[in-house]
């Protein structure tokens, strides 16, 4: 069996249970910006070399399959959708307060691009960032979305961003947006 089908060639695509839907359903967008972050996470764990963040890089990855799936997969589906569960988002949590509480994190504002493993991580960031627009607009339409899918893309955004901040610290980069002579507002350091 070839993964060919054609089926997809007029615009359509199957969603988990064998509904189909158009390629731009916004079902179709969410899942599908998960199956780019999971993408642009490998890349990012193929570069990078602390093996403690690439272990971690390479949990959230599987986790970010079920995500997908769950997303994938509408309540009128035949088949059960995966579950994404509170300890899924409290794992990613208690690894944000990890890395939060290391010395010399950065705290606020950074500029990417001054490392390249940690620039990686930030396009990473940012199409999590997405991917939780997509989820959100998927929820405001009226569809039932997983509970924890949107909890967990909101903490993984921030986890990201500090996996970022650790590579640039163990290399000696300093990514701050801002210098001492323009301190400014503090705003949301993960965006």
């Amino acid at each position: 069996m070839s993964i060919a089908t054609k089926r997809g060639d007029s615009g359509q695509t199957g969603l988990a249970g064998g509904i189909r839907v158009s390629k731009s359903d916004l079902r179709v967008e969410a899942y599908g910006t998960i199956d780019e972050l999971n993408t642009v996470l490998g890349f990012a764990r193929s570069i990078c070399t602390n093996a403690e963040l690439r272990s971690a890089t390479h949990d959230i990855q599987k986790t970010l399959f079920r995500v997908g799936s769950a997303l994938a997969t509408p309540v009128e589906s035949r088949k059960a959708a995966p579950v994404v569960t509170a300890e899924d988002v409290d794992s990613l949590t208690d690894q944000v307060y990890t890395i939060e509480a290391k010395e010399g994190i950065l705290s606020d504002w950074s500029l990417p691009g001054a490392h390249a493993e940690s620039a990686a991580f930030e396009v990473a960031r940012t199409v999590c960032r997405r991917a939780e627009r997509c989820i959100v607009r998927l929820a405001e339409s009226g569809t039932e979305v997983p509970p924890q899918a949107l909890a967990y893309i909101n903490r993984l955004s921030d986890l990201i961003w500090l996996f970022a901040r650790q590579l640039e610290l163990e290399s000696g980069v300093d990514s701050r947006l801002r210098d001492q002579e323009n301190k400014g507002g503090r705003w949301s350091r993960a965006w």
